[in-house]
């Protein structure tokens, strides 16, 4: 009997500690399970907070040529002052509604954090705001030049000067600079003028210039604070075009529309 007695209290005992191994286990299974799903809800929300496709990079067109601001023509040589490359920039911003909502259209637009990476061996780069109405033409907009932040004024009027920076609040036109690579020769004196000379790009191939010598990057961040007050940004990098697969800015300019995949994430 009692061995009996035994065996039943040693079972019972056995019996609580897996029981107890059970329970113990299922707690930290579910334990788990709770973290794994708060990490999630923490990672979506983070995403949904940070990520937004209510504004992208529709496209982007650059057009490259050159130019030189002083010239001096004899009949034997062709001297120049500041030989410089430029590359003009419509940058188009959408958003994904086909209406115009508070959350769609924009309150602000500026660029900042401008950057030139592989800096060219010969030049400075600069970065203007340059009129719509004067892309692809050789001027210099030295007054608007951006050396920081810079903001476009907002519109709604159909008459908006586009003379100045200035955005519609539906994104209809482009964000449009010019990079500037200037100084590149000055002072430079080209004694083959056995063929015309033109002012343009081949003006570069004519003072012995390489492509390899006046190769950039220029990136910049783009922000938008739209109507609800709510924050966007993206960061826009761009190889300055010098060459195609069929042509090079030699052969007096060059016009790309390279693949944008530029989404603003919001921030605040």
């Amino acid at each position: 009997m009692k061995n009996i007695k035994r065996v039943k209290i040693i079972l019972t005992m056995v019996t609580i500690i897996l029981i107890c191994v059970v329970v113990f286990l299922a707690y930290l299974v579910f334990q788990k399970y709770i973290l794994k799903k708060t990490f999630e809800k923490d990672i979506l929300n983070f995403a949904e907070k940070n990520q937004s496709t209510i504004f992208a990079v529709d496209r982007i067109t650059l057009f490259s040529s050159a130019d030189a601001n002083y010239k001096t023509n004899t009949a034997n040589n062709f001297t120049i002052q500041n030989l410089y490359q430029y590359t003009d920039i419509a940058l188009f911003i959408k958003h994904t509604s086909e209406e115009n909502t508070l959350e769609n259209t924009i309150k602000k637009v500026g660029i900042e954090n401008i950057q030139f990476s592989n800096t060219p061996k010969l030049g400075t780069p600069h970065l203007y705001f340059k009129s719509i109405h004067d892309f692809a033409k050789s001027t210099l907009p030295k007054e608007n030049e951006i050396t920081d932040t810079f903001e476009f004024a907002i519109s709604s009027s159909d008459d908006a000067d586009l003379n100045t920076p200035t955005l519609y609040n539906n994104l209809a036109n482009p964000l449009t600079f010019s990079y500037v690579n200037s100084n590149i020769k000055s002072d430079y004196t080209i004694t083959d003028v056995s063929s015309p000379i033109t002012y343009d790009g081949s003006l570069l191939q004519k003072c012995q210039i390489s492509l390899e010598d006046i190769n950039c990057t220029l990136s910049f961040d783009i922000h938008i604070t739209n109507n609800l007050d709510e924050n966007f940004k993206t960061t826009v990098s761009i190889p300055i075009p010098l060459s195609s697969e069929d042509k090079t800015v030699f052969d007096g300019s060059l016009t790309v529309k390279p693949d944008t995949n530029y989404i603003f994430y919001r921030y605040d």
